[in-house]
């Protein structure tokens, strides 16, 4: 069993309120940003939410590369994958918020997000009691096991984070030159 240090806890609260103070400040915890993304009007939320995939995944490269942390690969299931991403894409479309921007956004006072969260404690309760159930059913259905891009294509990980960079940095461009013309 892996026990936590005092230490540990407080470091790991530090950032989840910077984390949370950084989500407010990029303005995704209003609820009308994360709509008119999903309208295509404003891309606030894609633009922070590719800025923290690349730098946390640039972080933990470097992390892994100096020896400091190691992967922690889960399987990969693509139906759970596929149904969980459709499920997590309507619930942020009805609702207005993903797991992380609500506690934010119940954090800066919001009792509708706060409403939310009730919602997601009580799906996260419901999964668990019917967990035995998606794991017969969902989560054995096109079961790769524990595999990366890295290792299923050889293709070395400083490669694919390089190409994520690069990926996101067109987007972004993209994006901009998009508005520009509007």
């Amino acid at each position: 069993m892996m026990y936590i240090t005092p230490t540990q806890l407080l470091l790991a609260l530090g950032i989840g309120f910077a984390f949370g103070w950084l989500l407010h400040r990029g303005k995704v915890t209003n609820y009308n940003v994360i709509i008119d993304q999903f309208l295509l009007r404003d891309f606030t939320v894609m633009k922070v939410m590719l800025s923290a995939i690349v730098v946390g995944g640039i972080g933990v490269f470097v992390l892994v590369t100096l020896g400091e942390a190691k992967y922690s690969v889960k399987d990969a299931n693509l139906l759970g994958v596929i149904l969980g991403g459709a499920l997590f894409g309507i619930g942020m479309v009805i609702y207005g918020y993903c797991p992380g921007t609500s506690l934010a956004a119940t954090a800066a006072g919001s009792i509708h997000a706060l409403v939310g969260v009730f919602g997601m404690v009580a799906g996260a309760i419901l999964y668990a009691l019917t967990f035995d159930w998606v794991k017969a059913h969902i989560l054995n259905v096109w079961a790769l096991g524990k595999v990366r891009l890295p290792e299923w294509t050889g293709v070395p990980d400083l490669f694919w984070f390089a190409a994520l960079a690069l990926g996101v940095l067109a987007f972004f461009a993209f994006i901009e030159r998009k508005i520009a013309r509007k």
